[in-house]
């Protein structure tokens, strides 16, 4: 039979089971046959998101060189080649293979991190094909295949049930919804939203409990993932704070060098210089004006920002995301998982006669039950609160399994909880087994609101076991019991008003119920009404991480304000945010709480200002936290997105940086994010931030000193051009210069340990510019003092008898050697160097140690005299050199000083 054509993926849970088995024209118990299966699989193709086509070798390389200063410094060593001056076109050219190379290295690192962090296992699944099962891989399902799913199964498309047992399924990942959702296979309206979809379960989600078959409807792209996937294609990918700036900030720089090697030549011209020598100089001023190191410095400042991230269970995916940090202003956080535990915990337990707190958290065993004054709660004494805990873990599909030190769950994790909070009070499964057995069960069910399970002792009488919502259960007891096991009429305002304080603090609480019991039971829905005695109440969270709130109170005196993302309602979001500090009164950070439905009914002019004074954003939408990061970021903020579900890819994408959670993150969320971390915390966010700012000040701290050899190089042939004299520095020894100390000195600061003052200041300003007003005052300092003490050395060396190589050498060491002292002033942009310490950074040390024996080798080995034109120097030239680089120190140290009382003031 032919394939059929695919249907809009809204129409399924619309029809009956029937209607979509003719509609697909399969069987629904055969399944398809082989056959049809291949030729369906050549129709639609595999069961995969498309993959976006990775750059090419050559593009790779060429990427390298894109760059506008690249551009010029290619220009020059082809001039300088047709001018016959082949030994400068080498060291150009040079220069700029090994820029290409440093950064292509680079990027094939990253590119290598990103394929690490994809699924190293195929899925499989488990699929009836002419009438019988097996096991295939799940790129291999095709539209009609008749798929079988049971606890623990990642779901591997998109399926309408035909039927099930008790299933359930963790939907997290697509809608944000921490608690497991109930299907059945009824037929829904078709305007039901993905979440509300019982009938359905969808590509990526987790089976947590139960049995199901249905049929594959779509596949690959057509599923609600696809759907999701085409969301993060259609996000932009931004540039961040430092490549905008630097990008801005190379092409004015270029326009600047050009214009002035034009009005250079120029001059020259007018003054009736040689016009090939005019030229060279021209050139030599373009060569000496560009900072060649500094595309290979940002590369690797950032690469070592992503090993020290690394360290700190942060894993960059591109190398830029480490920068975007450093000037975060938003942090918009997911709750489940980053904020909290992502483990259901119970935390208090109510029965008619007492309060009971449960300490511990997550689904270790570590833990106690205590009353409240503190006592040990007693089981022995307590027969309502045995029969709570009992009744809690026995009426229960989840199971608890231990990997070394981390205990882990199969199943819904409200019930896993319930496990955990029974073994601590010594009922474990063992124990419970011994006591009785499941015979039957009333499976839970959105309309029933309740599971119940009957059970057989080893008296062979039977008893019924209930847990369900607080109203429900309400209507089902007729009596409560009593600490001593005495039953008394239910005091049904007492109950609710225990089960609504509890839900005010954010707990979810659930109701468990006993009875009747006896031989025989009668175990059906209409018997179990009014017959039941309730026992108490079990009220749950997923618990803040430990570190959760120290964190935010970091980021909060960092100026950076978080924002909590949540699938979840508004009661649990607005409890957690409250204990980790992301509303709290007392700090001036308290906010609103808006759901998806108040975004819907906000208009769109009122819509940004909203979202900025917010701090809570409850059952939001894909669509909507898309548009939330987008409200923030034209408001000005740079925003840092977190999340682990494929419903967060779109807006992790569009994010200036995305953050996925690596241990519990789907791989769509990983792959459209910059940065994952390992282990899911909150606190990892505000470390890598940290981080971040280092990298950010280590960049400008680099471009602060290696701008003013740039800027002097010029300056001195500037004026050598403009006085007609011979040039103090040739275009080689420029080179020299600029790539050695960038290798030797300057990448050193990319090692500087952060400033303990990091975490205090505001966020840098998005719009500021990449050198502040002060940063380029202290720039024109040092360059206006390396022209005159590299000019006045090079005039005092000829006019007291020295040769030209001799007085170029000299000069060209006034450059290294100021550079090396300066080096240690850069280390901090208010603090002096003898405040912060000369060995905190031992890399310094050893840069300034290969700067000078660099420095000796081309001032002495014949070789390098020969290439570079150079001349040995005596003592005396070396003292001279010595007092020039100390006067700049103390300069710089002036200024930083006045500065320093100025902002005092």
């Amino acid at each position: 039979m032919a394939a059929p054509a695919p249907v809009a993926m809204s129409a399924h849970h619309g029809m009956s089971g029937h209607e979509v088995v003719l509609l697909l024209e399969t069987d629904p118990h055969r399944g398809l046959n082989g056959d049809e299966a291949t030729e369906r699989a050549r129709r639609f193709g595999l069961n995969v998101l498309p993959q976006p086509a990775g750059a090419g070798l050559l593009v790779r390389i060429l990427r390298q060189f894109h760059h506008p200063l690249i551009y010029v410094l290619l220009v020059a060593g082809v001039v300088t080649a047709l001018l016959g001056e082949y030994v400068d076109s080498a060291v150009i050219f040079g220069v700029v293979f090994v820029n290409a190379v440093v950064g292509y290295i680079q990027e094939s690192r990253a590119e290598a991190a990103l394929q690490s962090l994809r699924a190293m296992v195929h899925t499989v699944a488990r699929v009836v094909r002419d009438g019988r099962e097996r096991t295939v891989e799940s790129e291999q399902l095709v539209p009609g295949d008749l798929v079988l799913v049971e606890a623990g199964d990642k779901v591997p498309a998109d399926i309408r049930l035909l039927r099930q047992t008790e299933l359930r399924v963790d939907e997290s990942a697509l809608t944000g919804e921490s608690v497991s959702v109930p299907k059945d296979d009824v037929v829904l309206p078709d305007p039901t939203v993905v979440a509300d979809r019982r009938n359905m379960v969808h590509s990526s989600t987790l089976v947590t409990a139960g049995t199901g078959a249905g049929i594959v409807v779509a596949t690959g792209a057509e599923t609600e993932i696809g759907e999701i996937h085409r969301l993060v294609g259609a996000a932009t990918t931004l540039a961040t704070p430092l490549t905008a700036k630097l990008a801005q900030f190379s092409k004015v720089l270029t326009v600047g060098i050009l214009g002035l090697a034009a009005l250079t030549f120029a001059i020259g011209l007018l003054r009736r210089q040689d016009a090939v020598e005019t030229f060279t100089a021209a050139i030599a001023l373009a060569v000496a004006a560009i900072p060649e190191g500094l595309p290979a410095a940002v590369t690797i400042t950032l690469a070592i920002g992503v090993s020290r991230m690394a360290k700190r269970r942060a894993v960059i995916r591109r190398l830029p995301a480490v920068e975007t940090l450093g000037s975060t202003t938003v942090i918009c956080a997911d709750k489940t998982g980053t904020l909290t535990e992502n483990q259901m915990t119970v935390r208090e337990i109510w029965t008619a006669d007492e309060w009971v707190q449960v300490t511990g958290s997550g689904y270790a065993v570590d833990g106690v039950l205590l009353t409240h004054d503190g006592r040990p709660a007693s089981i022995e004494t307590n027969a309502a609160l045995r029969w709570t805990l009992l009744a809690g873990a026995a009426c229960n599909d989840a199971a608890l399994t231990r990997a070394g030190e981390r205990w882990d769950i199969v199943g819904d994790p409200t019930e896993a909880a319930m496990l955990v909070v029974a073994a601590k009070a010594g009922l474990t499964p063992e124990s419970r087994a011994e006591s009785f057995t499941r015979v039957g069960a009333i499976p839970f069910s959105s309309e029933r609101q309740y599971m119940a399970t009957l059970h057989r002792s080893d008296r062979d009488d039977d008893v019924v076991l209930v847990k369900g919502a607080v109203e429900r259960m309400v209507e089902l007891c007729s009596t409560q019991m009593c600490a001593d096991g005495s039953c008394r009429s239910i005091d049904r305002p007492a109950v609710l008003e225990a089960a609504e304080g509890l839900a005010a603090k954010g707990l979810r609480v659930l109701a468990i119920g006993v009875g009747p019991s006896g031989d025989p039971v009668e175990f059906t829905e209409n018997a179990l009404v009014g017959s039941m005695t309730l026992t108490g109440l079990q009220a749950m969270l997923d618990p803040p991480r430990a570190a959760a709130t120290s964190a935010v109170s970091v980021c909060h005196s960092a100026g950076i304000a978080v924002k909590m993302i949540t699938g979840d309602n508004a009661g649990t979001a607005s409890a957690i945010a409250a204990a980790v500090g992301v509303l709290d009164d007392r700090t001036g950070t308290h906010g609103m709480v808006l759901t998806g439905a108040d975004l819907a009914a906000l208009p769109s002019e009122e819509f940004p200002e909203a979202v900025e004074r917010a701090s809570v954003f409850a059952r939001v939408s894909p669509e909507q936290k898309l548009r939330l990061v987008e409200a923030l970021q034209d408001k000005g903020h740079v925003v840092a997105m977190t999340g682990d579900g494929v419903n967060d890819a779109p807006a992790l994408r569009q994010a200036n940086i995305g953050v996925a959670m690596g241990a519990s993150g789907t791989e769509v969320a990983k792959d459209a994010a910059d940065m994952v971390l390992t282990d899911d915390d909150f606190a990892t966010i505000e470390a890598a931030v940290e981080e971040g700012r280092g990298v950010f000040d280590n960049l400008t701290k680099f471009i602060t000193w290696t701008l003013p050899t740039n800027i002097g190089q010029g300056l001195v042939i500037v004026t050598a051009i403009a006085l007609g004299t011979s040039l103090p520095i040739l275009p080689t020894q420029i080179l020299w210069i600029n790539m050695t100390t960038a290798v030797a000195l300057g990448l050193m600061l990319a090692f500087e340990p952060k400033e303990a003052d990091v975490m205090t200041r505001p966020p840098r300003d998005p719009g500021q510019s990449l050198l502040t007003r002060a940063l380029v005052g202290r720039i024109l300092l040092v360059s206006t003092l390396l022209v005159a003490g590299a000019w006045w050395l090079f005039e005092w060396e000829l006019a007291n008898g020295a040769t030209l190589p001799e007085a170029r050498t000299a000069a060209i060491n006034v450059f290294a050697v100021v550079q090396s002292f300066y080096l240690f002033s850069c280390r901090s942009f208010t603090h002096s160097a003898w405040r912060i310490g000369f060995f905190t950074n031992h890399w310094l040390i050893v840069g300034v140690a290969t700067q000078a024996i660099l420095q000796l080798a081309i001032t002495y080995l014949p070789a390098m005299n020969t290439v570079f034109q150079t001349a040995p120097l005596d003592v005396g030239v070396w003292l001279r050199i010595l007092a020039i680089a100390v006067v700049v120190s103390v300069a710089v140290g002036a200024e930083k000083w006045l500065r320093a009382r100025r902002t005092a003031q």
